[in-house]
């Protein structure tokens, strides 16, 4: 089971991005309407004295914080795609078990939760900032980091131990 959980993950990523895609699909205004709801119950904003400047202000975030839903989409699919792709390369590697399976949860567990910062970037950024969003789940922001990590060290476990596909197998006997 613990070889199978990255795999879960990184399919559960795929998952999460193309829910999100659907839901834009089925009704992106439920997303946009809650983006202007809390635009509107921004105190910061809301504090703006100038009429035509705070709206200014609300249309421009309204599209900015509309990008974070977009980039959750983006990067749980592209990320999960990616992941998978470098876990089915390290499943043909000769490198050691723990070094493959260390490997192998950095960048399902990092690929997994970083695109999360953008989706509550999305939720919560309307309401209390786009920066103070990002800041409050900076966590997730860091699964980027192990997610690269992860990919390094599977790219020196390519470069150092041999690749067994099954066809050279077959051609070795």
């Amino acid at each position: 089971m613990k070889v199978k959980i990255p795999f879960i993950l990184a399919i559960l990523g795929m998952v999460g991005g193309v829910f999100i895609s659907i839901l834009f699909g089925i009704n992106e205004d439920i997303f946009k309407d809650k983006i202007a709801k809390d635009l509107r119950a921004n105190e910061k904003i809301m504090s703006i004295v100038d009429e035509a400047e705070r709206e200014s202000k609300i249309k421009a975030e309204e599209s900015k914080n509309w990008r974070y839903y977009q980039r959750f989409h983006f990067h749980a699919t592209g990320i999960s795609a990616m992941t998978l792709g470098s876990l089915l390369l390290l499943a043909f590697s000769l490198a050691p078990a723990g070094l493959k399976l260390a490997s192998s949860y950095m960048i399902s567990i990092g690929g997994f939760l970083y695109p999360f910062i953008w989706l509550f970037a999305g939720i919560y950024g309307p309401s209390i900032g786009r920066s103070e969003a990002k800041e409050s789940f900076a966590i997730f922001g860091y699964m980027g980091g192990i997610f690269l990590l992860g990919l390094v060290l599977a790219s020196v476990i390519v470069i150092v131990y041999p690749l067994v596909f099954v066809r050279d197998e077959q051609a070795r006997s």
